[in-house]
């Protein structure tokens, strides 16, 4: 192996970056805070055979409990700056959305009050395509700057690949930096839609406490009836469901939660159980939407 870069730790726990704090460790780790420093630790990933992963917010995160047989990278100083450019929004890959939100309200920016109730980073967000309570990201979003090992190129929404909940960006892809083109409105306006966001997230999902984002994506399945994924559990008698120290949240059967000793693996295992519920009850198939780091291995029942 070559010389390690400076700032690269090895056997870093990964549970702590993520909020439902669970798994395992990396190999390395490192905290990256300019476009220089990443292209730099992506070159070296490249030239060991290192597999790449991205911590953002760790909302929508499992980490398998062996850890990541990688090199994961959590975006920090340059990386996670807000800053504003006459009616846009420049941000830092690592910067998280709902302080893009406040920032964006402060400024009175407004088309991104939605970012207040995604729990993740611009960067995250862009590679998910997460968009939530009628706001779409696509809408708002001018241009990425992209990272690999190839080096750094800009890109226009029309060349994401957005679909459903996804994006065309590949494993070896960071988002370093994203424009926002808003519009001007008053600040108290934009801050009163926010806590009426804010409000109806409170109402809806559980908060305060080691938990994930929604855990299935919502089907297109016509036998769905237009259920969500979290009614869809719900009707299968999911909610408050517990496996080891996972369970489906009382409060939203599509999110899982920590009760304080959980494993990956036990989140995997509620899944794995929700899933076939559902499957049982109505012919629907859901699709996991939390993003996994590092090896598991699903429950032998998961293919339905």
């Amino acid at each position: 192996m070559t010389v390690v870069p400076e700032g690269v730790a090895r056997d870093f726990p990964l549970a702590r970056l993520t909020t439902v704090r669970t798994g395992g460790a990396a190999d390395w780790f490192a905290r990256p805070r300019s476009e220089g420093e990443l292209l730099a630790l992506l070159a070296w990933a490249r030239d060991e055979g290192l597999a790449l992963g991205v911590v953002g917010s760790g909302s929508n995160l499992l980490v398998a409990d062996d850890g990541f047989r990688g090199l994961a990278l959590k975006l920090d100083g340059e990386l996670a700056t807000i800053e504003r450019d006459g009616e846009r929004v420049v941000c830092g890959g690592g910067a998280r959305l709902p302080s893009v939100s406040a920032k964006a309200a402060g400024w009175g920016l407004a088309g991104i009050e939605f970012g207040v109730n995604i729990p993740g980073t611009a960067g995250g967000a862009v590679k998910m395509n997460a968009n939530a309570y009628g706001g779409q990201l696509g809408e708002v979003l001018e241009w990425v700057d992209v990272c690999s090992e190839a080096g750094k190129a800009r890109r226009k929404p029309d060349q994401l690949g957005f679909a459903y909940r996804s994006s065309n960006l590949g494993p070896g892809e960071v988002v370093s930096r994203a424009a926002f083109l808003l519009r001007k409105d008053d600040s108290a306006a934009i801050r009163a839609r926010m806590g009426e966001m804010r409000g109806r997230r409170r109402e809806a999902q559980p908060s305060g406490i080691k938990t994930f984002g929604s855990t299935f994506k919502n089907p297109d399945d016509e036998a769905a009836g237009g259920r969500s994924a979290g009614q869809l559990l719900e009707a299968a008698g999911c909610r408050g469901l517990r496996h080891g120290g996972a369970l489906f949240s009382e409060k939203h059967a599509n999110f899982v939660e920590n009760a304080g000793d959980a494993t990956t693996t036990d989140v995997l295992e509620l899944m794995s159980i929700g899933r076939r519920r559902v499957y049982e009850s109505c012919g629907v198939v859901l699709e996991p939407e939390v993003q996994v780091l590092g090896e598991v291995t699903w429950p032998s029942d998961w293919e339905l």
